[in-house]
């Protein structure tokens, strides 16, 4: 069965809560979603976000990259052989991960589709429901206590706390956190790189001595400084979670060889798809790293396929899938919902997703 066309919808949706990170604030999620037609008329659908601080990638930009290349590469070919055509799309440039994963989530799920099956189903699993932790956006003490407390208040059991934009104040903004919502929820920090190595140790060392129990600690230090990852990692106790420093295997082998992380955050529009993720996810097994999958600012499209990878493979803590909850609406119909901290994934052919509804774009993540 050929691919007979290769489509794109540009989308904004608002947020019903600000994201602030040390990297950026946005209060919507800009991204694009590629739509795959087969002969039959069946469209399997994949989305490339917009994070111009973390992946570099834009719309306009996995636009072009899907219109002018990937889409013409893949069109007349057989939508079937989905192996090589994910292969292909690896192969056809350099860099533009997350157009590269839009593609090849479309292609998987166009594929699910034309078995009648869940994607979770295509990818070797059974289960439809996965849990997920939530991100406590970047503020002061008295913010932060009052949205974790909600949080807990609304069933989530694992808060992933945003600091790093100041790393004086960081260790009471756990300290109040923990205050609010007791011993018995999980408590992760992600500083997206806003700690040198040396205040990096500082805090976590803080964290340590003050008992607060904190689970784990993502990307404390500068992406490119796998040096300083490691000299953080060997002088704390709390693991250390690598995310902006590993988009590929390349980069994972690297980590790996330097004993720079605990564990790896794989995430699709960092990695290309779900293609590059399984082995991403393999490799970490293989040398004893913990895993954990990620997601940007997405839709139900690209979080469906978050979950539904995690829903096959498991991972060893419990996986950031929260990026759909944000959203104030949907700009798609059908797909994924939440549960409390539990996402549900559709019983219906791939990503349950029936239609996209395309917003002009407003703003500039």
């Amino acid at each position: 069965m050929t691919i007979a066309a290769v489509r794109t919808h540009r989308l904004s949706a608002p947020l019903h809560t600000p994201f602030v990170t040390a990297l950026r604030r946005t209060t919507t999620v800009e991204t694009l979603v590629v739509e795959i037609v087969d002969a039959d008329g069946r469209s399997g659908y994949g989305e490339a976000p917009q994070v111009w601080q973390v992946t570099g990638a834009s719309v306009a930009g996995s636009e072009a990259c899907v219109r002018d290349l990937l889409g013409p590469t893949l069109t007349g070919r057989d939508a079937d052989d989905l192996v090589a055509r994910c292969t292909e799309v690896q192969r056809a440039v350099v860099g533009n991960e997350a157009a590269k994963a839009a593609v090849d989530v479309a292609l998987h799920d166009l594929a699910a589709r034309r078995l009648g099956v869940p994607l979770v189903r295509l990818l070797g699993g059974t289960g439809l429901r996965v849990p997920t932790d939530v991100t406590l956006a970047a503020g002061d003490a008295v913010d932060l206590a009052a949205a974790a407390r909600q949080r807990r208040e609304e069933g989530f059991g694992v808060l992933k706390m945003k600091v790093g934009t100041d790393a004086a104040g960081d260790l009471e903004r756990v300290r109040a956190v923990r205050a609010a919502v007791g011993p018995d929820v999980r408590i992760r920090l992600d500083a997206n790189q806003g700690w040198t190595p040396r205040e990096a140790v500082r805090v976590i060392r803080g964290v340590e001595d003050a008992g607060l129990d904190v689970e784990l600690v993502e990307q404390p230090v500068a992406r490119w400084d796998l040096d300083g990852l490691a000299w953080v990692s060997d002088r704390v106790e709390v693991p250390i979670l690598a995310d902006e420093s590993v988009f590929g295997v390349r980069d994972l082998v690297e980590v790996i060889r330097r004993r720079a992380a605990d564990m790896v955050n794989v995430k699709l529009a960092k990695c290309g798809g779900l293609h590059p993720a399984r082995t991403l996810l393999d490799l970490a097994a293989a040398h004893g790293l913990g895993t954990i999958v990620g997601s940007m600012m997405e839709s139900q499209v690209g979080i469906g396929a978050a979950a539904s990878l995690v829903a096959a493979y498991r991972t060893t803590a419990v996986s950031d899938l929260d990026a759909a909850w944000w959203l104030a609406w949907s700009p798609v119909r059908g797909g994924l919902r939440y549960d409390g901290a539990t996402v549900v994934l559709p019983d219906a052919p791939g990503l349950g997703v029936t239609s996209v509804t395309e917003v002009k774009m407003q703003t500039r993540n």
